[in-house]
């Protein structure tokens, strides 16, 4: 079945079946429905190199990885591109990763922009001031921010209220008497940890109770590095009673050092992590449970593949900016503040 033979049987012409397919509100609704419905029942399906040549269209969605990074092994990243890709394969629009030198990575977007290789870029770790967005505006070429940043230039973005989650969670810490509270954050220079950090101290400061630098920390979200800054905390001659961290497998290390000490998790030191949803990796199943802030980055991947879609149809990037409560689940890893 192709589109000439549709066309032939639904006694249309082939232009008009193309945009009835393609969404173009010149079509008639009944007509529409008439052509959908019949390519359903007779099996019909676009070519995806004819539509690219027709449009333009590349039929891809670019992100770019700084090649001497780990996010190919990240598994935030993995389950990121688990959700973009959900939308996007409906559409036959591939994912494409191009690999930049840190240093170039300014130059790689000139480069992607001029060889039209994607229709549209995701942007992800965004910083507070961050110099892609003027120039991907300027250039005319469509991408969405997951995360945010400061800059005035009208953009598309979505994200989760990192700050407010944090908020929520030091509160939930100081409301069990624990006053001692460390903060095992992601990497520095992010608008995400820095959203993340204005929480906790805002709530710290709500409470009369100045942070405590050396209880600060900004490291990659890893199970070692969980282990290796929570076992310098707990060799501290006052300790903190509860920990706040950005990631479940940065938790999984935290838990590990307390146990280590003969400490319990949840009496003698209280932890609340950020769970982003892992499939294989649940904290209400683990011993203790985690008291979790709760976010799926599945979810996000797949809202975000589904706006660009929007976009590349004809959406307004300026109309588009989401920001995700963050809620805060309960178990067994925090408790009162021992005495």
């Amino acid at each position: 079945m192709n589109m000439k033979t549709l066309a032939e049987m639904l006694g249309l012409s082939q232009t008009t079946v193309s945009r009835a397919l393609n969404g173009h509100s010149d079509v008639a609704e009944a007509t529409r429905r008439r052509v959908e419905e019949a390519a359903v029942k007779l099996g019909y399906r676009p070519n995806a190199s004819a539509q690219r040549l027709a449009t333009g269209r590349a039929g891809a969605i670019g992100l770019i990885l700084p090649a001497n990074s780990d996010r190919l092994m990240n598994p935030h990243f993995l389950e990121f591109i688990a959700g973009l890709g959900t939308h996007l394969i409906r559409k036959e629009f591939d994912i494409v990763l191009i690999p930049v030198e840190l240093q170039d990575e300014m130059r790689a977007y000139e480069r992607i922009i001029s060889s039209r290789q994607v229709d549209a870029l995701v942007l992800s770790m965004p910083t507070l001031a961050d110099e892609r967005i003027p120039l991907l505006t300027r250039r005319g070429m469509p991408f969405i921010l997951h995360g945010r940043t400061r800059s005035n230039v009208p953009h598309a973005w979505l994200d989760v209220d990192n700050e407010g989650a944090f908020r929520r969670a030091t509160r939930h810490l100081l409301q069990l008497g624990h006053e001692r509270i460390a903060l095992a954050n992601g990497p520095a220079g992010y608008t995400y940890t820095h959203h993340r950090e204005k929480g906790y101290r805002d709530a710290l400061a709500e409470y009369g109770i100045a942070p405590d630098p050396a209880l600060i920390s900004n490291s990659d979200l890893t199970d070692m590095t969980g282990y290796a800054i929570a076992d310098g905390w707990l060799s501290l001659k006052a300790p903190p009673t509860a920990i706040l961290t950005s990631a479940v497998t940065m938790a999984m290390g935290i838990s590990r050092a307390i146990r280590s000490r003969g400490l319990t998790l949840g009496r003698d030191v209280s932890m609340v992590a950020h769970d982003d949803v892992f499939p294989y990796l649940n904290p209400q199943t683990m011993i203790p449970s985690l008291t979790t802030t709760q976010s799926s980055l599945r979810a996000a991947g797949s809202r975000i593949g589904e706006l660009l879609l929007e976009m590349l149809e004809g959406r307004d990037p300026g109309s588009i900016g989401e920001l995700w409560p963050v809620p805060l689940i309960l178990g067994d890893s925090t408790g009162p503040a021992p005495q």
